[in-house]
């Protein structure tokens, strides 16, 4: 038996992975950008191409995890090789589930489009975006590297979006209270916010994926959290 073109195609196959991975990586990366620019921007349009970009999603995870099975069953990996195509699995998992949340927004862009969204509620969701965009972003690029180290690192970050996230909850809760007319739109970017939150938490859930790929263990202590929106009374007037 060939040993060697079994190993090589092996490996061939670990890299069709990888690509596939770091190809739906930026069609998230690309549909949560679309998605709040969309918002902001009462773009109608660009909202249904993210909306379409779904599919394109559901298909690659389906793919990557029906590669992934079919390794297992011919290949029989043990360690390391064994952990890279199973972090295959999840880090698909968590990048549809980005694609998801990228479509959530999309899909409020016409219930917000009448009344507009306040100037200083578009600026936070931006910046909240950009924050969950640049942890995404680095993330995929450690996966790239499979450092154990900056992986951990970036999961350390994550309570920098939580924080962000409960400051602009606590600003759209004084502008309900402040106009009853603020209601019904702000109740919708509420739940965007929350999306842009939850894909910080997904690129955190990567990185402990990588993490775990790389050294067979899992982070040591819980994730830092600073998502207070739990406490967060009626504002004063």
């Amino acid at each position: 038996m060939n040993t060697g073109h079994i190993y090589s195609v092996f490996d061939e196959e670990l890299k069709h992975l990888s690509r596939r991975i770091a190809e739906m990586g930026g069609m998230a990366e690309q549909m949560v950008s679309d998605s709040i620019r969309a918002l902001v921007t009462a773009d109608a349009g660009l909202a249904q191409q993210v909306i379409a970009q779904d599919l394109a999603m559901d298909q690659t995870e389906r793919e990557i995890g029906d590669k992934a099975i079919l390794m297992i069953a011919k290949r029989q990996p043990m360690a390391a090789d064994l952990r890279e195509i199973v972090g295959s699995i999840r880090i698909a998992s968590d990048l549809e589930r980005v694609g998801d949340l990228g479509k959530s927004n999309a899909k409020r862009v016409i219930a917000v489009q009448t009344t507009g969204i306040p100037r200083p509620l578009a600026r936070g969701l931006e910046h909240l975006s950009e924050l969950a965009l640049a942890q995404l972003k680095d993330v995929l690029d450690v996966y790239a590297t499979r450092s154990a180290e900056k992986a951990e690192a970036i999961r350390m970050r994550d309570e920098e979006i939580d924080a962000m996230y409960t400051s602009l909850f606590r600003e759209m809760l004084t502008y309900m209270m402040e106009d009853p007319r603020n209601i019904t739109p702000c109740t919708h970017l509420l739940f965007c916010a929350k999306n842009i939150e939850r894909i910080g938490d997904h690129a955190t859930n990567i990185a402990e994926t990588i993490y775990y790929m790389k050294t067979g263990a899992q982070p040591v202590g819980e994730r830092p959290k600073d998502d207070k929106t739990a406490n967060v009374v009626e504002p004063a007037r």
